[in-house]
């Protein structure tokens, strides 16, 4: 069973800032997996953690957020 976070859990088990990760939902590098119909919080599962921790990796191998987003959606695609 996937574990399901909310969006302060996410920023916290990756170490990014919950600023950095909704500036990643708007560029559609990461996307949430649902939201709660009476708070409207966004739920996310484990794959967006990876996803997370994949962005900062080539972050830090100084790989654009464009370029980023094309290995990303060709990683989908496999």
């Amino acid at each position: 069973m996937e574990n399901i976070y909310l969006l302060k859990d996410v920023a916290r088990i990756s170490g990014q800032s919950i600023h950095t990760v909704k500036y990643y939902l708007k560029l559609g590098l990461v996307s949430e997996i649902g939201r709660s119909p009476d708070t409207n919080f966004r739920f996310f599962d484990d794959s967006t953690i990876e996803t997370l921790h994949k962005i900062r990796d080539l972050r830090l191998q100084k790989i654009s957020l464009i370029k980023i987003k094309n290995i990303l959606k060709q990683e989908k695609a496999l």
